[in-house]
């Protein structure tokens, strides 16, 4: 991607011999190229309520190995919270590897070089 361009909704290619498409609901390429020169991947996640987050958890968890099986260990993978996540689904995620930026604080994401 070019320096300084987005798009959602993009199917990024993942697997070394068997490649299948992930879909991954925002990617940006910063206006200064990380040293990786890969985007920064954000997946959209929004809760009405603490009782349906821990569903979908490890599919959070199975995109980020894919993508770092993939791209290597570098790659920035970023939940965007909307709603109610309890510590358990926090605590989950960041076992993972994977950080969060809350909604309400969407300048946390100028801590990504955007």
């Amino acid at each position: 991607m070019e320096p300084g361009t987005y798009t959602f909704r993009l199917n990024v290619p993942v697997g070394r011999t068997h490649r299948v498409n992930i879909p991954i609901d925002v990617v940006i390429q910063p206006k200064k190229r990380r040293k990786e020169r890969l985007p920064i991947f954000i997946e959209a996640k929004s809760a009405g309520d603490f009782t349906n987050t821990n569903k979908r958890r490890k599919e959070e968890a199975t995109k980020i190995h894919q993508l770092q099986a993939t791209y290597g260990e570098t790659v920035t993978f970023v939940l965007f919270l909307c709603g109610y996540f309890g510590s358990d689904y926090l605590g989950y995620e960041a076992a993972e590897g994977i950080d969060w930026v809350w909604e309400h604080r969407i300048d946390d994401l100028g801590r990504l070089g955007l």
